[in-house]
């Protein structure tokens, strides 16, 4: 029997299967998820909207208000009670900000509907979103990094408080973004998640201490993701302490609800 590349071999029995080589057929699972994730993640990277909220905003702002006394941020420089913030900030534009809006889009375009009847099933294809927000988060801490190392900023603490609170952090928002994607309209959740990307800069302790806000503020503004995250990583990073418990409490709840309720009310079409 001779095998021809690319179609059928002729088995001289009418009706009988042809072989084909290359065999036809989905490629392995994971081949499949990191194809997908390198392309979320080039996608997102030549995206200026992405862009302006992962990288250029986060940075003009770290540059900005530790070379410009404007807040008063405590006693030591300010660049050590920044960097923190500004590292949360970095975590949510990315997961929750730029995820919703691009994946709400994905969803009025019928992207996602196509994805999901491809043989990549739906549980990767969110992996694969997953796996590009962590690259893209990776980029983004090296940056601001540098820059706040170049600016004075001496961290402190514990390396592993650091990266299970961005870990947390990063499911937290990506649960809370999926969710306001695959339940509201794209135009909804393009102006939704900039007015809580604005809304949770302002008050969520990434750029202005909690403690200049009202005490019963104070309380509420406390139990937000950013909140917890920039303050988790102000106490280790800027303090010293080696294990934020009660940061990563509130962190580990907003992931368990936001990820479970997008996984029960996120719709493809």
């Amino acid at each position: 029997m001779t095998t021809t590349t690319g179609t059928p071999s002729d088995t001289g029995t009418p009706g009988a299967a042809g072989t084909y080589a290359p065999r036809p057929g989905a490629a392995p699972l994971g081949r499949m998820i990191a194809a997908q994730a390198a392309l979320e993640t080039k996608m997102l990277l030549r995206n200026g909207e992405q862009l302006l909220l992962t990288v250029i905003i986060p940075t003009l702002l770290l540059v900005l208000f530790s070379s410009v006394d404007i807040i008063d941020t405590g006693a030591g420089e300010a660049v050590d009670f920044l960097a923190p913030g500004v590292l949360a900030l970095a975590v949510m534009s990315t997961a929750f900000t730029g995820q919703a809006i691009a994946t709400g889009f994905e969803r009025r375009y019928g992207v996602l509907k196509r994805l999901a009847s491809s043989p990549l099933p739906r549980w990767a294809l969110m992996t694969a979103k997953t796996a590009s927000v962590l690259v893209t988060e990776v980029l983004q801490i090296v940056l601001l990094t540098v820059i706040a190392l170049a600016l004075g900023w001496s961290p402190h603490g514990n390396p592993a408080a650091v990266l299970l609170l961005l870990v947390l952090g990063t499911a937290a928002f990506s649960g809370l973004g999926l969710l306001m994607a695959g339940t509201l309209k794209a135009e909804a959740t393009l102006a939704a998640a900039n007015l809580v990307f604005l809304l949770l800069l302002v008050g969520g302790g990434v750029i202005v201490p909690l403690d200049r806000f009202p005490d019963a503020a104070q309380s509420v503004l406390g139990l937000l993701p950013i909140s917890a995250l920039s303050d988790g990583l102000r106490d280790v990073l800027q303090q010293g302490a080696s294990m934020p418990w009660g940061d990563l409490g509130i962190l580990a709840v907003w992931s368990v609800v936001g990820l479970a309720a997008a996984g029960k009310f996120f719709r493809w079409e």
